[in-house]
């Protein structure tokens, strides 16, 4: 799903780029109405034989006023290219926001630490954490090179001395590491930060 939404996107990206803002749609359609400066009067006048002879478009951003010449079916070819791209923007959207992208975003880097801080989550809010955990080793995590998990607490536990290699075999392992966790341990007030710079003291953490 994340390499057809990727597609997807890159296809919507190219409609952005193939002359889809309104500054070059406008240019496609019509030509601008300009204003030159007249010596004899001292200053910039706008040209009038157009006046009544087109329909006309002022923009928003900077004023300019467009004469447009194209035919119905161009502005409806327009329409249906602006429709497709709203929709690819739309599937976009969705899919930047669902599943475990919706709780951590879309993760980019490529060597990542993940640092747990549950904190005195209830029973039920740590298996709820764990769930979403494991959905983003599953989603997100099988797609980078390496990662590691770390989890703050007095006695800091890390699944991996160092960031390991991403394999079907590694995601299943940091999961069984994942939950077999115990729910209750002694934490401190320097706990997170600890296991935070534990983190960044693997110099191939990116993230």
């Amino acid at each position: 799903q994340s390499l057809i939404s990727s597609s997807q996107w890159l296809q919507c990206y190219g409609l952005k780029r193939n002359k889809l803002s309104l500054s070059q749609i406008l240019s496609q359609v019509g030509f601008q109405h300009r204003k030159d400066y007249v010596t004899t009067l001292g200053k910039p006048v706008a040209s009038r034989y157009a006046d009544g002879l087109f329909p006309q478009y002022k923009t928003a951003q900077d004023g300019s006023v467009y004469n447009l010449t194209a035919k119905k079916e161009l502005i409806l070819h327009f329409v249906d290219c602006l429709i497709g791209a709203i929709e690819l923007y739309k599937q976009r959207m969705e899919w930047l926001t669902s599943e475990s992208r919706q709780i951590f975003g879309v993760i980019q880097e490529q060597c990542i630490a993940i640092v747990l801080d549950f904190g005195t989550a209830a029973p039920a809010e740590f298996d709820l954490c764990r769930d979403a955990l494991s959905m983003v080793l599953v989603e997100q995590v099988i797609q980078i090179s390496k990662f590691n998990l770390i989890r703050a607490a007095q006695d800091l536990r890390k699944w991996q001395q160092k960031c390991t290699p991403v394999s079907e075999h590694t995601v299943k392992s940091a999961l069984t590491w994942l939950w077999k966790l115990d729910h209750m341990t002694a934490v401190s007030h320097t706990s997170s930060a600890e296991a935070l710079l534990e983190a960044m003291g693997d110099e191939a953490v990116s993230s």
